[in-house]
């Protein structure tokens, strides 16, 4: 059982919170423990994930403890190695992911939420990447995906600054995709998780993956997987469904996904 960070299931939506009071640090127990997290809301099924933080912030960034006296090769297999790995495993999650940040998200906390499809942020979110101040670069892969959203002079200026920036400017830079109200955050987040969850999973699954060979390929290199991703969805259960569906009642709306 992780202490750490928690997996919880709200029907076909698996909530992974973290729980590591007062600051939500990352250093190498929280990291372990959202692994297994992340290991047991797989293993659960789940059809969408919901990442968000309890306490006063969604996390101060990393436990500075964790770099103390490391070469680096312990520092890159220990810390920033299975930091990165976490964030990558997001990415290849095989179903919608969303991030629900509120109050401040420094470093590995903001860098495992640019793992997910999505984020939601409170409009007194802040974001930073801050390692500058120890005299170091991102190192979980914030630099690169706070790129592939807002591009490079963008993520020179985030990271080299080292200021925090509210949710609003980063929603204007396409880094995240919904500022809400505060009180508002946690509901809505969950609200939106769920209709993820209830929707054709395998065509989520999918979207990421073409979405994924754009970023990789370019258009063209992308419009080449068109009939290897999407082609195949036309031999799933859902889409011949939904599709006997739509005929039957005479448009949309109609069809229940079960992710098959």
């Amino acid at each position: 059982m992780a202490d750490k960070a928690r997996f919880e299931g709200d029907g076909d939506v698996g909530i992974v919170t973290l729980d590591s009071p007062p600051l939500n640090l990352f250093g190498d127990e929280l990291t372990r423990d959202i692994g297994v997290a992340f290991d047991e809301a797989e293993e659960a099924g789940v059809r969408a994930l919901l990442l968000r933080a309890d306490g006063k912030v969604f996390t101060g960034g990393a436990d500075v403890h964790v770099f103390e006296g490391r070469t680096p090769a312990e520092a890159s297999q220990d810390t920033l190695n299975p930091l990165t790995r976490l964030v990558q495993r997001l990415e290849e999650m095989p179903f919608p992911t969303l991030s629900s940040v509120h109050a401040l998200c420094l470093t590995a906390g903001f860098e495992l939420s640019l793992g997910c499809d999505l984020i939601f942020a409170a409009e007194s979110a802040r974001f930073g990447l801050v390692e500058r101040v120890v005299g170091l670069t991102p190192g979980a892969g914030g630099t690169q995906r706070v790129a592939e959203r807002a591009g490079p002079a963008r993520a020179r200026e985030f990271v080299m600054s080292g200021d925090l920036y509210d949710a609003a400017t980063l929603e204007r830079w396409n880094v995240i995709n919904r500022v809400l109200p505060d009180d508002e955050l946690r509901e809505e987040s969950l609200r939106f998780a769920r209709t993820l969850a209830e929707g054709p999973t395998l065509a989520h699954a999918a979207t990421k993956r073409m979405v994924r060979a754009f970023l990789e390929h370019g258009v063209r290199g992308a419009d080449e997987r068109i009939g290897e991703i999407a082609g195949s969805l036309f031999g799933t259960e859902d889409l011949q469904n939904a599709v006997k569906s739509f005929l039957e009642h005479g448009g949309p709306g109609h069809a229940r996904f079960h992710g098959r």
